[in-house]
């Protein structure tokens, strides 16, 4: 697991909501459980102050981290997905979003940056400078800051169009399944992780993997899935487990964490 995920699943389970900003310390002693290194703990604040994702407060001799409206976007998006929209997508309509683009050779960092979005917001490319999601997405989430030269549509597919051939060309559904099942096979038994410390580690670890997983996951029409699609178990496997998981880590938390009030957010 990179340390900035691991960062991130833990601001978004401990300290998103609260107004309080960590000390560097908390962070690193929290990390150590899951094999974090303090050096890697540290150069990866650094990293995330560098990419506006947390904030520096300094009190006395010692250094806080807060968060961002970046980061504050970043976990509102986690909360989200994990636990108001599901991996399932049972809609009764069939309707997509079609973004097409076509930029200059010259702006290769605009392009790369579309493409992140992109794909962070579930879209699949059907063919060069034409991409789809399900459902409505909202543009202004993809396209803001890219410039001119991206066209937006709301589309339901017509006959003879395979959706099926389609979707197998635009997403890698069989590398997306045999991520549920990876989860699965770690996490779907009495005992998970009996190596972790604590269950700090465990639910840090868990939740890390399952972000991870459903970030990836463009959340398809379930009438366009496999009949033994995983997704939905290993949701209920991840649920089930972060309420087991939660009592200590959040005991163990309440007194690894160094706060003091986030000043901008009381401002």
């Amino acid at each position: 697991m990179r340390p900035q995920s691991v960062i991130l699943t833990f601001l978004g389970d401990h300290v998103f909501g609260r107004g309080i900003c960590v000390s560097s310390g908390s962070f690193i002693e929290a990390f150590a459980r899951v094999g974090i290194s303090e050096e890697a703990t540290r150069s990866t604040l650094t990293r995330m102050v560098n990419r506006g994702l947390l904030r520096r407060q300094r009190a006395g001799r010692r250094m806080y981290f807060g968060l961002t409206p970046l980061s504050t976007e970043v976990l509102k998006d986690g909360e989200r997905r994990i636990w108001h929209s599901g991996v399932v997508n049972d809609a009764g309509e069939d309707r997509w979003t079609l973004v097409g683009f076509s930029l200059p050779e010259s702006w290769q960092r605009q392009r790369h940056e579309l493409r992140s979005r992109l794909i962070w917001a579930g879209f699949g490319p059907l063919q060069n400078g034409l991409w789809i999601a399900p459902g409505d997405v909202d543009p202004a989430r993809v396209i803001d800051g890219i410039g001119a030269g991206v066209k937006v549509f709301s589309a339901e597919p017509r006959h003879p169009t395979d959706m099926h051939a389609l979707i197998g060309d635009a997403y890698d559904l069989a590398g997306l399944g045999r991520r549920y099942e990876a989860f699965l096979r770690r996490w779907d038994r009495a005992d998970p992780e009996v190596a972790a410390p604590d269950d700090l580690a465990r639910s840090l670890t868990l939740l890390t993997e399952w972000l991870q997983i459903i970030r990836a996951d463009p959340r398809l029409p379930l009438r366009y899935l496999p009949h033994d699609w995983p997704a939905e178990k290993a949701q209920r496997v991840c649920h089930v487990l972060h309420e087991r998981f939660q009592p200590e880590a959040v005991e163990i938390t309440a007194r690894i964490l160094d706060t003091v009030p986030d000043v901008c957010q009381q401002s």
